[in-house]
This record gives structure tokens, sequence and C-alpha cells, in this order.
């Protein structure tokens, strides 16, 4: 195989060939595309006024060229005036796929790939624009081209033509050059372009690939001494023992899972997992490997000695981190205090707005149960996972530090212990009331009003009702009495509460002990591993990026703001980091895992790409659903607007109607319309914090120092690297698509695609057996 030979300084090729498009591949015009770029820009006013602006072109171009050509090009392309890149390059992609790829001329294409054969650094020059140009080098395997590049500032067009400007070809050109054979010198190339000689040419050649401009952020020591000697992951955790809590959850799986591929140096995992009913804890374990996708890779890398390799690096233990002494037997307790090297609990209940029992008992009864668990361990650390947004409603850059008894309306006399045994107070006092005679009647009255209930409902059956509705009544009192608490003291929901008073009670009874609180942004699709494409997060922005794939269009949000998302991958790849550190005991008391500093990108950008990723997905399907979706843009608005012209609107008119049909003996038509709008107003209303209010920036410099500790050898298997994370490629190569296969279906009730079946072969038992367990195929 010929190689490629390169520049290494600037990273343009030696001895480039130059090979024209126009004649030799395809046949193309400058309106055409512009047209389709105008025409398809982000919103309804901008694509009309650029329609009447393309149409104007169209009809001057031939006195405009005639006069210049040069100059008619540059006034041409003004009319993609406030584009943005990340759109011009989907729509150049599908130009080329769905328009220009069938035009290919084949002898063209045959003598171009005879030429990079023999080792040639083929260059393709053309008048298109560069985001038409690169999907077809793409497709021709060219590493570079030079063609029309418009100018960008802050990723919008400013409808300038960058140097140099590549013009159309005169009629004469049209005849000379129409045959398949593109090749032309330099010189030609220098006499057509009117620069001033061949290394003008040579730096007007750019990379086919997207170059993603890296924020460099360097490391500064202020108030602490560096370390000198450097931090090896595999050296750190080598034959440690570690317990793992929350391996049912979605970045408890990737963790374990990567830990697995990449550390078989590790000594022994312990999987903490509570009983289920009659199912046991082994089981969940058992049916969890073979049934989720995660671990395909696993089964992949070791096949049916998979079995063995579980047998040897993982025991499962049975127990409740919920509960007192995690739920432990005496035995298990003190063998687990005396080989355990690190806790990592990756627990937790991520609902926004639980019952509170609920919420009180996985995310601050168990971080409490756990401490006290530490505490009389011999050597054991703890890393525990939290969140971002403990931070509450308020604006600014948050810092890694926790701050005891931290409320963000900045309660005088707050206290984290007192307002855990508070809420512990008012579910008992709740849960008294719900038995007492006063509710107990109300809901008794509310059994026998019921439209569907019996007229006779009495005895047992009523009974019955009653409980159900107790039980109802109890858990809609106690979300409703986390929420207003929560908001009270400035957390936007419980979840957010919760967290923050397991961190207080952490600083308070963690002191002089190994502990690092590590807090995530929002936990999204992975890029590498286990694979690509992997989510399972109905709780992070899914629901909003499905919402935003149907007809509604208009997002209440602060186009400003910085919507924090980080990788799954990306998490776990710091957690290791983390735990390394614990072990060698140079950790900082806090880590924030985020990108609004490092690599920021903001609601505006983030709407428009997950509206590109479901335009793509759109525009390969078929029928007149998929054509009129994938011209539905959504796009941020203020909140006064969202109200007058979207779904609030929306559901007033379809009352107004429901209203005026009331008398008719009909059902009501558009019941099911206004209950659907009632459910995206409460899904705005639970995101509201987290993309209209509360511009965060969460700093995240702790794990970056560590990531630069790391021996250059464990740099690419455990860095942390999320500032050269390219926002386009992620959204709509990576995280839109994994939305659409692993999220959406659980979001519609779908199931998932059927996955093969596989068998894990578990090693011998005492009688000699394998034991052996398996799926059937049905999805996970």
């Amino acid at each position: 195989m010929s190689q490629i030979n390169s520049n290494p300084v600037n990273g343009r090729p030696a001895s480039p060939v130059y090979w024209r498009v126009e004649g030799s591949l395809l046949e193309l015009t400058t309106v055409r595309p512009i047209a389709f770029f105008a025409w398809n820009s982000q919103t309804y006013g901008s694509r009309l006024v650029r329609r009447a602006l393309v149409l104007s072109m169209a009809l001057l171009r031939p006195f405009l060229y005639a006069a210049n050509r040069k100059a008619a090009t540059r006034i041409v392309y003004a009319v993609l005036r406030g584009i943005t890149r990340d759109r011009l390059d989907l729509l150049g992609e599908e130009e080329f796929e769905y328009k220009l790829k069938p035009l290919l001329k084949p002898e063209g294409v045959r003598q171009l790939k005879a030429l990079q054969a023999t080792g040639a650094n083929v260059v393709l020059v053309s008048q298109g624009l560069e985001h038409v140009m690169r999907p077809l080098a793409r497709h021709l395997g060219v590493r570079w081209i030079i063609a029309n590049r418009l100018d960008f500032r802050d990723g919008v067009s400013t409808g300038r033509l960058m140097s140099p400007v590549i013009r159309p070809r005169g009629l004469f050109a049209r005849i000379r050059e129409a045959g398949p054979d593109g090749q032309q010198s330099p010189a030609r190339w220098v006499r057509a372009l009117g620069l001033r000689g061949p290394k003008a040419l040579a730096s007007a050649i750019v990379p086919v690939e997207r170059v993603q401009r890296t924020r460099v952020r360097p490391i500064v020591y202020f108030d602490e001494p560096r370390r000198a000697e450097p931090l090896s992951v595999r050296k750190a955790l080598e034959g440690k023992r570690v317990l793992l809590i929350g391996v049912t959850g979605f970045i408890g799986k990737v963790w374990l899972a990567n830990t697995l591929m990449d550390l078989p140096e590790i000594g022994k995992l312990y999987l903490l997992i509570r009983r289920q009913k009659t199912n046991p804890a082994q089981s969940r374990f058992e049916k969890m490997i073979e049934e989720s996708p995660v671990f395909d890779p696993l089964f992949e890398k070791y096949g049916d000695g998979l079995g063995a390799l579980l047998a040897e690096k993982i025991e499962v233990i049975e127990g409740d981190v919920s509960q007192p002494g995690m739920g432990l037997d005496a035995e298990t307790t003190t063998r687990l205090r005396a080989d355990l090297d690190l806790v990592v609990n990756s627990s937790g209940l991520t609902d926004f707005n639980p019952d509170l029992r609920d919420a009180l008992a996985v995310n601050v009864d168990s971080t409490y149960h756990l401490v006290e668990f530490i505490r009389g361990s011999e050597h054991a650390a703890l890393l525990h996972l939290s969140t971002c947004y403990v931070a509450g409603q308020r604006d600014g850059g948050v810092d890694e530090c926790v701050v005891p008894n931290y409320t963000p309306s900045g309660v005088a006399d707050f206290d984290a212990e007192k307002e855990w045994h508070r809420l512990h107070e008012l579910v008992e006092s709740a849960e008294a009331s719900a038995e007492g005679p006063e509710v107990t009647a109300e809901l008794t009255k509310q059994a026998l009003g019921k439209e569907h209930a019996a007229k006779g409902l009495h005895g047992q059956a009523l009974e019955n009702q009653v409980r159900k509705n107790r039980i109802r009544w109890l858990k809609t009192y106690l979300t409703e009495a986390g929420v207003k608490r929560a908001q009270e003291l400035g957390w936007p929901n419980t979840y957010t509460y919760t967290k923050s008073l397991a961190e207080s009670l952490i600083a308070k009874y963690s002191n002089g002990m190994p502990v690092a609180i590590v807090r995530p942004a929002i936990v999204e699709t992975s890029v590498q591993k286990p694979f690509r494409g992997w989510n399972e997060g109905i709780n992070t922005s899914a629901s909003l990026s499905y919402l935003l794939g149907t007809a509604f269009r208009q997002l209440p949000s602060n186009e400003r703001k910085r919507l924090d998302i980080i990788p799954v991958d990306a998490v776990c790849a710091g957690m290791t980091l983390i735990a390394a550190a614990l072990v060698e005991r140079r950790h900082d008391p806090v880590y924030q895992l985020a990108t609004s500093v490092t690599n920021p990108c903001d609601m505006g950008r983030s709407i428009e790409l997950t509206s590109l990723g479901h335009r793509r997905h759109y525009r390969a399907q078929e029928g007149l659903e998929c054509w009129l979706r994938l011209r539905m843009d959504a796009i941020p608005v203020s909140k006064m607007r969202y109200r007058r012209m979207s779904a609030p609107a929306q559901k007033l008119i379809i009352q107004s109607i429901q209203r005026i049909m009331s008398p008719l003996p009909m059902k009501k038509p558009l019941a099911k319309a206004e209950r659907n709008l009632e459910r995206v107003e409460k899904l705005i209303q639970l995101f509201e914090p987290f993309i209209l209010h509360n511009e965060h920036d969460f700093i995240a410099d702790n794990v970056e120092k560590l990531s630069q500790a790391l021996v250059p050898e464990e740099k690419e298997a455990f860095g942390y690297n999320t500032a050269s994370l390219d926002w386009w490629d992620y959204w709509i190569n990576i995280h839109i698509p994994a939305l659409r296969r692993w999220t959406y279906p659980l979001i519609e009730g779908r199931p998932l695609e059927a996955r093969a079946p596989r068998v894990l072969r578990m090693p011998a038992a005492a009688n000699g057996d394998v034991v052996r367990t398996g799926t059937n195929g049905r999805t996970w």
C-alpha cells in the first residue's frame, strides 16, 4: 500500500498534485447549493429573506459575472451571512449525499483513484464551498482540498469569503477542461486564483477532516505545592480491593466494564447489590452481565473465558446501603473493613422530584451509613458521586469545594443534620396523618364519589379502595413537600436538595478520613468506552432531546447559558483517576467533572445541534411525516413567547374548543391532545432551572491536574480530556443516534432492538458441573 506523505510542520501534503473537480468529477453551479443552504436556515423569517435574496442573485448573476467574476462570487456568498458553521457542515453533507453523489462521473473517479494508487498526495480544487467539498473528498479518500471558505465569528458566518476566492470557470475553460483528467499544474492554479506563487497556493490547502480547536488552559498552582512524582493508575490500583455501590446504574455499569477492560491489575471488585423480593443479588448481577450491551466488549474480548474472569475478579455482596450497617451481617462487615482499600459510591436516586422517603433513603441516609462504615474500616478511602447542580439556583463560577451547611439562598443558621432529622419527622408526621380520621374520611368520600365506582361499594372492597387512595395521597403529599422545601432553600428540585444534604453530612462526619466528592454535570452518551454511542440515561436531557424531535419547536431557554454535558466515559475516566489519587492519598476534597469552562457549548448551539441531528435521521427516511419534521427546526425563545405561541397557548385553545363542545353528546375529541400538551408543560417546567435560569460555570481544575500528572504511557488509556471534544461530531454522529437507539424506545414504551442470545459460562461448581446462564435474545 502506498504511503501518503505530509509536512509535519503545518499538516499540508508534500509535493501535492492538484485535481480540478469541475469538469472531471462534477458539474457544479454556485447558486444551487447556496439556495439550498439559504432555504434551510434555522428560522422561518430568515428563510423568507434569504429566498428573496437568492432569487435576486439568480437574476443578477449573469450581469455580475460579466462585470467581475471574483467580486460576483463574493456578493453571491454574502447571502449565507448569519448561518452557523454547524448547519452549513450538515447541509453540505446532505447536499453531497443526496444531490451530488449520484452525479459523479465514473471515468473521472477511476482516473483519480489510479492517481492515488501511485502514492500521489492529491488535493481537490473546486469553486464549491468547503462544506460541500469535504464530504466529496472523504468519499473519494482525498485528505486535502482548496475550496471557497467563509469567514466565521463565534461559529456564525459573516458572509465574507476568505482568500483565495475561487471564481467559476469561463465558457472557454468549460470547453477546454471537459475531460475526465482533472490533474493540473500548480502554475495554472496560481494564475487562475491570482496568487503570488506556489507558496501562496500551498497555504490555501486545508485538511478534509474537521479541525477542533482545543482550548488550552494552563494548570497553575497557587495555594498548594505541586506533586513532583507522576501518577500511575496501574501502579496505584494494582492488587487493590474496591467496593462498588450502585453498579446497576448508568455510571456504575460503565465504570465496572471499563475497569475490567482496561485495568486487569486490580485485585478484587466487591459489588454491593440489593436483593429484589425473591430475586437475589447474584441473580441480578448475572442477568445484568448477560443482557446489558455495556458488557459486549468484554464478551468479545474474553468469549467463554469471561465467566472465569468474573469469578476471579468479582464478588457479589447482598446488602442495602440505605440500611444501617449497609444491611451486612457482622462477619461480612468485619471482613470488608479489614480488606477494602477503596469504596466507590455511584448510587443515587436521580429522579428530579421523587417521593421524599425514597430521596432521603437513597441520597442521604445511605451516605451517612457509608461514612460510618468507612470510619470503622482500617484503611479504606471513599469516592462519593454527587452532582454539580448541588450549587442550586445561582449564577457564576462554582468552585471545587464543600461549604458545610450550604444553602443557595443563604439561609442563616442552617444546619444540614437538623434539616435531615426534620425531614424524617415530616415523613413520620405525614404517615400518621394518612392513617388519621380526617384524611381517612376524605379518602373514603373520594372512593365513593368516583364515577366508575359501584354504587354499593362497601366492606372489604371499600377498604381496598381507600388503602389505594391513601398510598397515592401520601406519595403526592411527600413529593410536593420535598419540592416545596427544596425551592424555599434555593434548590430547583428534591434531587439536588438531598444530594447537597449528603455532601454536608460528609463534610461533618468525615473529618480526617480519605474522602473525595465527585460532581459530574449532565452525564450523557459515551464517545469511546465501553463502545461508541452508549446511553441509557432517561433522567438526563434525553426527554428534552426527544421533544425537540417532534413537532414542538419553541423551547424557552437562555441561548447564552452553557448546557454542561459530559460523556459517561469521561466521567468514568475521571473517577478512575480520582480513585488512584485516593489510594495514594494525593487527592483533593472535591472534583467537578464538567465542560462549561473547559469546552463550553451554549443552549443556542445545543438546540440547533439537536435539531440537526434529528434532521439527519428524518432525511434518511421516507414519508410525508419525515419530510415535514426535517423542516421543523427548534429554536430558543423567551419564556413570554413560549407562553403566547407554544404549548400553554395551544392548550388554552384546545380547552376553549372542549368547553364549546361539552354540551354535545360525544366524547371529548381533543382530550388526548390536551393531555400531551400538559405533559410538555410539566417537562419544560422541570427542566427550566437547567435551560433557562442559573448560568453556572463549573470549574474542573482538580481532575485536570491529575490527568496532567499521569505517566506518559497511561495518558491514552486513563487520561481525562474534555477540551478536545468536537460538539458537532458528538451531537450529530454519536449522541442523537445513541438516544434514538437506546433511549427513545424506552420513552415511547417500545421494545429495544432484539439482541442475539449469549451464554455466560461460569466456572465449575462444587459438584463439577458447569454453571450456565444465558439470555433468549430479548431486549434487556
